[in-house]
């Protein structure tokens, strides 16, 4: 090839990749908010955090290096894993609890009948009052004196007289787990919403066609296609339900006699009560750890078979 062929065909080849460096370009500065917004409000404070867990951070003064000592120290730290036990048990009785009731709504808000939207909208209202809001929403309503739970069942007479129901751990337990399937399990029912109209329509007909009953039909097409949808809605639940506070705080306390602390209200306890911010950073970063490995667990246990 002479000079003069290479100098032309130079430019002519920045001309054919010139389209697509702009191209990429736009596309970086597009996702470079969401990038900046990730980095700043994610990355920054998660190193920062995991900063602080190998500190003796306290309120006020010098912060002190102490290597892993926070660390060993939740090794010891019983009330700690009391209150992930707790956590863990909270968590799987509400994810079921919030699928039982999400599900069937979403079965039935699917179909086209009349005042489907009113439906939808229905069920999906309380998910746009906050978690504080609902929270002393509900402390009012299980007040055993000036609430309506307790004055209501005297009065219809289902029971003797008011009865509190945040006195012992079983109702006070229950009345939680009706409050947040209440608040949550309108937007689990979108999800899962969501995955049902993306069934093609063709594979119910022709399943129908071959006799499969409607529980057939449920069992054989429609779950093995939710999977990623049903992943979806698992890991959202499992995660918000691992992070639990403010229901607990504002309507428990805590109690009664310390038995609903969370693992988020012990370390909001021991970061913001006692000051041991260092310490707190420590137990935030074992939760985190936590809840990665419960999503790993729960993607490989509900990805395709054929690892799609």
């Amino acid at each position: 090839m002479s000079s003069t062929q290479a100098a032309g065909a130079i430019p002519r080849a920045f001309a054919r990749r010139s389209p697509v460096r702009r191209h990429q370009w736009a596309g970086l500065l597009f996702v470079l908010p969401a990038v900046a917004l990730v980095v700043v409000f994610f990355v920054v404070p998660l190193a920062m955090t995991a900063w602080m867990s190998l500190h003796n951070w306290p309120l006020m003064g010098a912060s002190r290096f102490i290597g892993l000592d926070n660390y060993l120290a939740i090794a010891r730290d019983t009330r700690f894993w009391n209150a992930l036990r707790f956590t863990a048990l909270y968590t799987v009785v509400v994810t079921i609890a919030i699928f039982a009731a999400a599900f069937p709504l979403a079965l039935f808000v699917e179909k086209p009948r009349p005042f489907a939207g009113l439906y939808r909208t229905a069920y999906f209202l309380p998910v746009v009052v906050g978690f504080a809001s609902a929270s002393l929403l509900w402390a009012w309503l299980l007040n055993v004196d000036a609430g309506l739970f307790s004055p209501a069942a005297e009065a219809l007479g289902l029971t003797g007289n008011r009865v509190n129901l945040l006195a012992d751990f079983d109702p006070a337990f229950w009345s939680i787990i009706a409050m947040v399937v209440w608040k949550v399990a309108g937007f689990t029912m979108v999800i899962l919403m969501t995955g049902l109209q993306g069934i093609p329509a063709d594979y119910l007909e022709a399943a129908k066609i071959d006799g499969a009953g409607p529980w057939a039909r449920f069992r054989r097409i429609t779950l093995p296609l939710m999977r990623r949808t049903i992943a979806l809605a698992l890991i959202l639940s499992v995660t918000g339900s691992m992070l639990a506070f403010d229901q607990f705080y504002i309507i428990l306390g805590g109690g009664p006699r310390n038995q609903t602390v969370t693992a988020v209200y012990w370390i909001f306890n021991q970061s913001f009560v006692s000051f041991r911010l260092g310490y707190g950073a420590a137990l935030s970063m074992v939760l985190l750890a936590i809840l990665l490995v419960l999503s790993v667990i729960q993607l490989r246990l509900l990805r395709h078979p054929e690892g799609e």
